[in-house]
């Protein structure tokens, strides 16, 4: 199955990479290749991410890091609805 980011997470994308590049350069490399390692996790065992309230909607924390993938698996891709940061209130993803 492909990933396919919808346009709900762009701005989560850019926050992240931002994030690394200026606020927490010394982590950079590590978040990169963290990030890059939890997407193929999800890309080959779509169900590794625990369900939320919605079972349709499933969340997977990227390892040692505050972000985690929103996402719902759809019949032919894995739709990635935000790359949250943990650090920000909860918001309703379903």
């Amino acid at each position: 199955m492909n990933i396919i980011y919808l346009k709900s997470s762009l701005e989560d994308l850019k926050w992240f990479f931002y994030y690394y590049e200026t606020v927490f350069v010394a982590g950079q490399e590590k978040a990169q290749k963290q990030f890059y390692s939890a997407e193929s996790l999800i890309e080959s065992n779509p169900y590794i991410g625990h369900p939320r309230q919605n079972e349709e909607v499933r969340e997977f924390t990227i390892p040692k890091m505050p972000f985690s993938f929103i996402y719902r698996i759809q019949e032919d891709r894995i739709e990635i609805l935000r790359v949250w940061d943990e650090r920000q209130d909860r918001i309703n993803f379903e």
